[in-house]
């Protein structure tokens, strides 16, 4: 029951990420790419002749602590248990980071809303969400709630697919890559490819992500995303190409603060892409 009851709040949580709107907010933080197609580094897929081109890890997870304290309490192990979680975070601004509030409420399930109107310039903003939920703190059920079909259709009316098309053939091949242990253990990694139907106005859309998890020895798991660069176009499936929608940067934090609950702090920054009618991109 309690279980129903996380998946639920998850449900609530995702769900909430679509409410945006945009300004004129210039924010820069971030200098380093992800991706670099001059210095690539791969590692073999499951799919044969398929080769995963990894992002730069420190620069990943480098931008996922900027912007969500959580998670660098996970990656730091230093606050899971009772105390622990939100209580344990330096909720400090960055000097190029400035989140607006949107909604604080405590009795809601997701308490605190907030965002960065065209972060870092890119056109879209990034929201941050936390909550503190009771059940046991399972990443992989998390993961498979956003990676599965099956789970997405859930709480996403837009998904009309969503599979792990080239999962990577040992990660460990990603632990070395990341440094063994700094990040914790990247249990499962791989790229992804999304599809969402088409709305009022808005045509169908086309992702080709890269994610994975990580799992802490205190119970702490960190799920990521980004989307691959245009060099790695050729790992679309066959089929007409759709408008690209494009996650440039998606987490979520999971730190337990008890036997039975934990906090999630959830990060995305997601482009839309393509025309939109002004009814849709006019606040």
């Amino acid at each position: 029951m309690k279980m129903m009851l996380s998946i639920s709040s998850w449900t609530t949580i995702v769900g909430l990420a679509a409410v945006v709107s945009s300004n004129n907010l210039h924010v820069t933080g971030f200098t380093s790419p992800i991706f670099q197609k001059s210095v690539t580094r791969t590692a073999p897929s499951k799919r044969e002749g398929i080769e995963i081109e990894l992002p730069n890890f420190d620069e990943l997870f480098g931008r996922i602590q900027q912007v969500s304290p959580l998670a660098k309490v996970a990656i730091e192990r230093s606050g899971s248990g009772p105390g622990g979680g939100f209580a344990k975070m330096e909720d400090k601004h960055h000097p190029n980071i400035d989140w607006k509030k949107v909604e604080s409420n405590k009795r809601k399930i997701v308490h605190q809303i907030e965002k960065i109107d065209n972060f870092q310039n890119l056109g879209c903003p990034i929201i941050r969400m936390r909550s503190s939920l009771q059940g046991p703190c399972i990443s992989e059920l998390f993961a498979d709630i956003i990676t599965t079909l099956e789970g997405r259709k859930k709480w996403d009316a837009q998904i009309a697919n969503v599979e792990q098309i080239y999962p990577i053939y040992d990660t460990d091949a990603a632990n070395l890559a990341m440094g063994v242990g700094k990040y914790g253990d990247c249990c499962r990694l791989g790229v992804g490819y999304v599809q969402l139907k088409s709305n009022i106005g808005v045509d169908p859309r086309e992702q080709l992500t890269i994610a994975g998890v990580q799992e802490f020895e205190d119970g702490s798991a960190l799920l990521w995303a980004t989307e691959m660069e245009e060099w790695n176009n050729y790992l679309f499936p066959p089929g007409p190409r759709q408008t690209r929608a494009k996650t440039h940067l998606f987490s979520v934090a999971l730190v337990p603060t008890g036997p039975d609950s934990f906090d999630v702090e959830y990060i995305l920054q997601f482009e839309l892409g393509g025309k939109m009618p002004t009814f849709i991109s006019t606040p």
